[in-house]
């Protein structure tokens, strides 16, 4: 490896990076309180080994476990809600569907996905909901429960928190076992919702605001679906997207058998699934949608909290199922929901160096003059929301053409396993004499390359093979070094992060982890906890529809649902082990191999109906006391002889559709907003109705054609801007935009409170030339 010399810049930065990392672990050190754990792991200590398998097909089913509600919280006295009465002669199931918000908080918190310093919330494109889908078995015996949230992913603490409150109201009737909470994996959302130490520093800190916020949204759409049941129908469908995807890691999909790659015509999974609801009488109810495309169409320059291309996918559909509603409004609930996206993205016109127009599509996704950082993958629009735009609506597209044409129903009973799993300590049979382990959690040099969607804020490359003394005296210095045997484990991967031996202030990575599946008749749902690639999801998929085939369930449909319940960054195939999603595989190279050891157990006791034989498993710990946001909360000032709301800058007297009105005014933290509700938008578009001399509300901050900016300013002062993206199809007349917000004020030696306030732009007029 050839010597680098340092430049006096390079110097000052290596400098500042250690200066700045020394605060964190310390400020992380002082202020995480340890004793807040209630450590209910307390056999994570022992291996989970499964035997060998005896004939082709089988699993042995030690270390699999059944949940039966339990959580790892303390919850209150069970409060059992009464069970709606079930209709039970009919041929279908019971189907309830409900959405509800779960955005959290807009400003002044990290966005999660990019982990890119600096990139804060500053207001909002979109709402994120929270959308949930319960079916039962016409006599009610069996029940399953799969929500789609739009949120980066769904993190333990989440999870565990929405099944407590889940248990103190309805008792058992949602459990571990049967409800699945997946991320569709924005990029976009905020963060501050984890409690393993490495999110918690990527979100700057934890936010008890944005989680309370998240986890009531969550159950809220639960009980909506809950109360919302009827019996009804579901019709499956499949076909494939084109256009919207590439391979960001085609050198590593490469180094996959060729025999195995000449069964596939892509390096990335083009088949959408799609489950149709209606109820007896063929009124729609709602849709779930399986696709792999990562939502980063929004790149790491963004700062509205938005659901991105598959967000864009569920708005269009819901618009289009409910009519006359304003969006996140209505009965019908479309979810796109994620897959095994690991290495998928919809920048579709690929890496090119940013800084001289060259392809670097190379193994190591870096250019000639730059390096990485100058190596970027474009979307296909003309900037990233219409790139956004472009991808979410072909997706929305090809699952309206599904949904028209299904028709094949799905029939047969509701089962549903789970298991935790100790992922750091598994045996995995790699035939029926030799085995391998899985490793303790690490991240790898490449993961600080970040990828051709986001590339990282230093100057790593991907697919590096060797450590850097550099860095690695650097880490051990504040980190301390990272065992021979952890080292070992992870080979060929050099170690950045020996995250699995770091427990200070709080464990860094997750041990214990979710292993989960569903089944609805002939369709078997695959609840996976991070980022499958795409020969990865392949694989899993191809090895449970082949156990249940065993066991005499022929014709089984697996479909994997990504960024489930916990969140564990990338799995990868043993031969990609390589590049940035493969130094983000965190238990090491055999991985997959032991996720597939894993559901292939379940899917046999699901075919031979031993699922309530199978062991429970450790449980995992839940974190009390976390950390909380490093940025402080701020009482709110208007200008001297300004109100909140106030208007800075007027609308035009006229606009043309197409153009774009904006309004600026005397602005608040929109934070405040996500603890006093009193407002469930931050703008309204108002059009003036003359028969009925009043004004209709036509767009509000869900509208894609709305974007709500929040400028933070000095001393408490802010200006919050409005803009309205006139579509072709405003109506011609006289509008208005309203600005709803919340100001934090505290008088001295009282505490703070949070007051609402509203305010009204000046009427103009939309022409249509």
């Amino acid at each position: 490896m050839a010597k680098h010399t340092l430049s006096t810049l390079e110097a000052f930065l290596i400098f500042l990076l250690v200066m700045m990392t020394a605060v964190t672990v310390a400020l992380l050190s002082l202020l995480f309180i340890t004793s807040g754990t209630i450590e209910n792991h307390k056999d994570s200590g022992v291996p989970v080994t499964q035997s060998p398998p005896t004939t082709p097909g089988s699993t042995a089913t030690q270390g699999s476990t059944l949940t039966h509600g339990s959580t790892a919280t303390q919850g209150p006295p069970v409060t059992t809600t009464p069970e709606p009465p079930l209709f039970q002669n009919f041929s279908g199931y019971h189907i309830g569907v409900g959405r509800a918000d779960c955005t959290g908080q807009v400003a002044d918190i990290s966005l999660m996905g990019y982990s890119k310093t600096g990139q804060n919330a500053r207001g909002i494109l979109t709402r994120l909901y929270s959308r949930a889908f319960i079916m039962a078995e016409p006599d009610g015996s069996n029940r399953v429960a799969f929500v789609s949230i739009d949120i980066g992913m769904v993190s333990q603490r989440l999870r565990l928190e929405v099944l407590n409150r889940l248990q103190s109201k309805y008792g058992s009737l949602y459990r571990q076992d049967n409800v699945i909470l997946s991320g569709t994996h924005t990029h976009s959302g905020p963060g501050g919702y984890f409690q393993y130490t490495v999110f918690v520093i990527a979100s700057e800190g934890f936010s008890n605001r944005t989680f309370e916020y998240m986890v009531t949204g969550i159950v809220k759409s639960i009980e909506m679906a809950h109360k919302n049941m009827k019996p009804g129908k579901i019709f499956i469908n499949k076909g494939n997207v084109e256009g919207v995807q590439i391979n960001r890691s085609p050198s590593s999909y490469l180094w996959n058998p060729p025999s195995e790659r000449a069964r596939y015509s892509s390096n990335t999974d083009k088949e959408m699934i799609i489950l149709k609801m209606v109820d007896l009488n063929g009124v729609d109810l709602g849709l779930i949608s399986w696709f792999a495309i990562h939502p980063v169409s929004m790149n790491n320059t963004n700062h509205l909290v938005n659901s991105d291309n598959m967000g864009y996918a569920s708005y269009l559909f819901e618009q289009e199922k409910n009519k006359g509603y304003l969006p996140g409004q209505g009965p019908y609930v479309a979810a796109f929901a994620s897959s095994n996206l690991g290495d998928v993205s919809p920048n579709i016109l690929g890496p090119r160096c940013v800084n001289t127009g060259d392809s670097c599509d190379n193994a190591n996704s870096s250019c000639p003059i730059g390096g990485s950082s100058m190596c970027i993958a474009m979307g296909p629009g003309h900037d990233m929301f219409n790139s956004t735009q472009i991808i979410g609506g072909i997706i929305y597209q090809r699952a309206k053409e599904l949904y028209a044409s299904a028709s094949q129903e799905l029939t047969g009973p509701l089962a549903a396993a789970h298991q935790w799993v100790n992922m750091s300590n598994v045996t995995v049979w790699l035939n029926s004499t030799h085995t391998a382990q899985t490793c303790k959690p690490a991240l790898g040099y490449s993961f600080a390359a970040g990828t051709i969607d986001g590339f990282g804020s230093l100057n790593f490359t991907q697919g590096t093979t060797v450590g850097d003394p550099f860095w690695d005296t650097l880490r051990d210095q504040l980190l301390g070094k990272p065992s021979e045997e952890i080292k070992r484990c992870h080979k060929p991967k050099p170690i950045l992060l020996h995250t699995g031996e770091l427990t200070k202030p709080h464990p860094w990575h997750p041990d214990i982890v979710d292993v989960q599946m569903i089944t609805v008749g002939s369709l078997a749902i695959i609840a996976i906890p991070g980022e499958f690639t795409t020969m990865s999801g392949r694989r899993l998929r191809e090895a449970v529809q082949a156990e249940f085939a065993t066991y005499g369930m022929q014709n089984m449909t697996a479909v994997i649902s990504g960024l489930c319940n916990v969140y564990t960054h990338y799995i990868t195939t043993f031969e990609e082990y390589q590049r940035y999603e493969a130094a983000s595989t965190i238990y090491g190279p055999h991985t997959l191999s032991a996720y597939i050891q894993l559901f292939r157990a379940l899917a046999k006791a699901i075919a031979t109906d031993t699922v309530a034989n199978l062991s429970r498993g450790p449980e995992p710990p839940y974190f009390k006391q976390l950390i909380a946001s490093l940025i402080p909360n701020v009482v709110d000032r208007a200008p001297l002889g300004r109100n909140f709301g106030d208007v800075l800058q007027p609308a035009k007297p006229t606009y043309r559709v197409g153009e774009v009105a904006e309004v600026i005014f005397v602005g608040a933290n929109p934070k405040n907003s996500a603890e006093n509700q009193t407002h469930q938008t931050f703008l309204t578009v108002e059009k003036y109705e003359a028969t009925s001399a009043t004004w209709r509300i036509v767009h509000n901050d869900a509208s894609w054609e709305t974007r709500f900016y929040w400028h933070k300013g000095l001393l408490g002062h802010s200006n919050a801007t409005i803009q309205w993206h006139i579509p072709g199809t405003a109506q011609p007349g006289i509008y208005r935009m309203k600005y709803f917000g919340h100001h934090r004020k505290q008088d001295f030696l009282k505490p703070a409170v949070i007051l609402p306030f509203e305010s009204t732009s000046s009427a103009f007029e939309v022409v249509t030339s």
